[in-house]
């Protein structure tokens, strides 16, 4: 996987969105300073497995976990109108680097393509996953899902075709 390294090696961008998309994200970052936040509800949050998660990635992070694949951080904070303060901008995922999850990464890649910015920090061994845009958190959380599940029924069907 090619990236761009920033902040002295510290993280390296591995998805590729043009200019014009770095921009957008810009602007819609500077509009969400500039406007007035009031909170309509709490956010959502579920038990799994001990942890505390956002709702919306539960059965997305329970697949992944499923698939091996060790998960140690996650939020949604869906929707800026629901709660604007206890919210993450972009939804993500962080999962632990392994050759697993590499494989992983990259087909969520190919699947989710601009709509997903993958980072890589060396020095924690860790990626995150998460939304390109602010306001897309509802949908990344479905996507990161429909991938995980897609992924699951490939690595299932993999399996299977392996010697015993």
């Amino acid at each position: 996987m090619a990236g761009i390294a920033l902040n002295d090696d510290s993280e390296i961008v591995l998805s590729s969105q043009t200019i014009h998309l770095w921009e957008r994200r810009r602007i819609e970052l500077a509009a969400w300073v500039d406007r007035d936040k009031l909170k309509i509800k709490d956010k959502l949050t579920v038990e799994l497995e001990g942890f505390t998660v956002d709702a919306e990635l539960c059965t997305a992070l329970s697949i992944i976990r499923n698939l091996k694949i060790h998960t140690e951080f996650s939020c949604a904070g869906v929707s800026l109108v629901d709660d604007p303060f206890d919210h993450s901008l972009y939804a993500y995922i962080t999962l632990s680097a392994s050759e697993r999850t590499e494989r992983f990464v990259a087909f969520v890649q190919r699947l989710m393509k601009h709509r997903l910015l993958v980072t890589f920090e060396p020095g924690r061994k860790r990626y995150d996953l998460s939304s390109f845009f602010i306001g897309h958190n509802r949908s990344f959380c479905l996507l990161i899902q429909r991938c995980a599940e897609a992924y699951a029924q490939a690595d299932g069907n993999a399996a299977e075709r392996l010697p015993s």
